[in-house]
């Protein structure tokens, strides 16, 4: 029997056929057994924005057939497709270089001027040191090889509330075919509650 890491190479060459057959990027996969099984998670991506459930539904589909095919897990497996979240973890250079200017929260393997974990803005990569700029506008070089664990940090903003005024025109009623009263906004389609 394979053991996890050999089943890796194979995996991930599998998972990136289905996904490129959807326009989609493999962000990473894990392989992992559990007691109740072992659990192939497949994290998907577009460079030009989110991917949906849809997206996901269609690489598990296409990947599910390729592993039937070429049948790599001996054992029974679980699979999962998803995307990697708005906390997505951060593996490699690229993914330092491709979220510049976001929040980044990275900890280190050891203690760099006394501190082992770091919250701030991605700078990118300056040769081999990921560049994250802090709260306090002090800059940190992270060596990329003392980098334990890296993930994007959520940002919340507050909400803007709009003037009344502003609100009004944006708001335009509409009635749909079937006679249900709708507002239209800038961003959904709203139904009136009991205008069934």
């Amino acid at each position: 029997m394979m053991n996890t890491e050999s089943h890796l190479p194979v995996l991930e060459y599998l998972a990136r056929r289905a996904a490129d057959a959807e326009g989609i990027q493999v962000a990473w996969i894990e392989f992992k057994r559990q007691r109740s099984g072992s659990v192939l998670r497949v994290f998907i991506e577009r460079l030009d924005g989110d991917v949906g459930i849809v997206e996901c539904g269609r690489v598990s589909q296409r990947l599910s057939i390729l592993l039937d095919v070429e049948d790599p897990i001996e054992s029974t497996y679980t699979l999962e497709v998803s995307s990697p979240g708005l906390d997505r973890p951060l593996h490699n250079v690229v993914d330092f270089e491709r979220f510049a200017g976001k929040l980044a929260r990275i900890q280190t393997k050891s203690a760099i001027d006394g501190q082992s974990r770091f919250l701030g803005r991605l700078f990118g990569v300056v040769g081999d040191c990921v560049v994250l700029e802090d709260d306090r506008g002090q800059k940190h070089d992270i060596p990329l090889t003392g980098v334990k664990s890296a993930q994007l940090e959520v940002e919340l903003r507050p909400i803007q509330k709009s003037p009344n005024k502003e609100r009004g025109r944006s708001a335009q009623r509409s009635v749909a075919r079937t006679g249900r009263k709708s507002y239209r906004t800038r961003d959904s389609l709203c139904l009136r509650k009991g205008s069934l």
